[in-house]
C-alpha cells in the first residue's frame, strides 16, 4: 500500500524525478546496480518491455519485473513497447508495476486500456514516438496520469537524443498549463548530462536515463550528477 501512496505523491507533487532505465544495466549484477542508483537518489526504476514485434528488439517480461520488484522499494515505471499490450497489463501489474504506459501507435482502443490500467491500481500513461504529433492524444489528456515522450525511435538503448523533441515537450507543457491538466511529462531516450537541463526547462517532470547512468564507471555518481542537474534547472 505504501508503494501506491508514494506513486500518488510523485504524480501529484510534480517533483522532478529521475528514472534510471535498467535496459542499459548489467543484468549479471542487477541487484548491485539497482542499489547504486538507490544510493544516488533515483526516484523510480524504468523497465523497457520489448517483444520484437512492436519494436525490433526483445528485452524481458513480467518475470524480470517481478525479480526487480523484489530488489527495490522504488516504484517501477513499466513502459510497454509490445504488440497488444491490453493482453498483458494485468501480468505486469501483478509482477509489481506501479506505473504502466502504452504506445498510442500500438493500441486500437486507447481509452479502454487507460481505464483498465487505472482499474487495476496502477498509474496510466500514454507514449508517443518522436514523429507522432501531440494532437493525436488531445482527447485523453484529462484522463491520464502521465505522457511519455520518446526522444529516440524506440527499440534500442544508447541512441542520440532527437533535438526537436524539446520543442514538443514545451508544447505539451503549454497545453497542460492552458487547460489545467494534471498529467506529468516523462521523456525517454538519449537523456544525459549535456541535455537534461534544457529538457527540464522545457517542462519535463520524469527523466528516463539509461546509458548515461549504467554505462558510467561510477553509477552512483552519475545518478547524483543527473539529480543535481535537474534540481538546478
Amino acid at each position: 500500500m505504501w508503494l501506491l501512496q508514494r506513486v500518488k505523491l510523485i504524480l501529484i507533487e510534480k517533483m522532478k524525478q529521475l528514472a534510471p532505465s535498467i535496459l542499459s544495466a548489467d543484468f549479471g549484477n542487477l541487484s548491485q546496480q539497482i542499489r547504486m542508483i538507490e544510493i544516488g537518489g533515483a526516484d523510480l526504476v524504468h523497465c523497457d518491455i520489448m517483444d520484437g514485434k512492436f519494436v525490433p528488439n526483445i528485452s524481458f517480461g513480467p518475470m524480470v519485473v517481478k525479480a526487480v520488484r523484489e530488489l527495490t522499494k522504488l516504484p517501477l515505471d513499466v513502459h510497454l513497447m509490445i504488440d497488444k499490450p491490453e493482453n498483458y497489463i494485468e501480468d505486469f501489474r501483478n509482477a509489481g508495476a506501479d506505473l504502466l504506459s502504452v504506445h498510442f501507435e500500438g493500441v486500437h482502443h486507447l481509452d479502454r486500456i487507460i481505464n483498465r490500467i487505472k482499474e487495476i491500481g496502477a498509474k496510466a500513461g500514454v507514449v508517443l514516438n518522436p514523429a507522432t504529433p501531440l494532437n493525436m492524444i488531445e482527447n485523453i489528456l484529462e484522463n491520464i496520469d502521465f505522457v511519455l515522450l520518446m526522444s529516440v525511435n524506440p527499440g534500442f538503448g544508447g541512441q542520440k537524443y532527437i533535438n526537436y523533441v524539446t520543442r514538443k515537450i514545451s508544447d505539451l507543457a503549454s497545453i497542460r498549463e492552458k487547460y489545467n491538466y494534471k498529467f506529468l511529462i516523462e521523456v525517454d531516450g538519449g537523456v544525459d548530462e549535456n541535455n537534461i537541463k534544457s529538457i527540464s526547462i522545457a517542462g519535463c517532470d520524469i527523466f528516463v536515463a539509461g546509458s548515461s547512468i549504467f554505462k558510467k564507471s561510477n553509477i552512483t555518481a552519475a545518478t547524483v550528477n543527473l539529480k543535481n542537474l535537474i534540481k538546478d534547472s
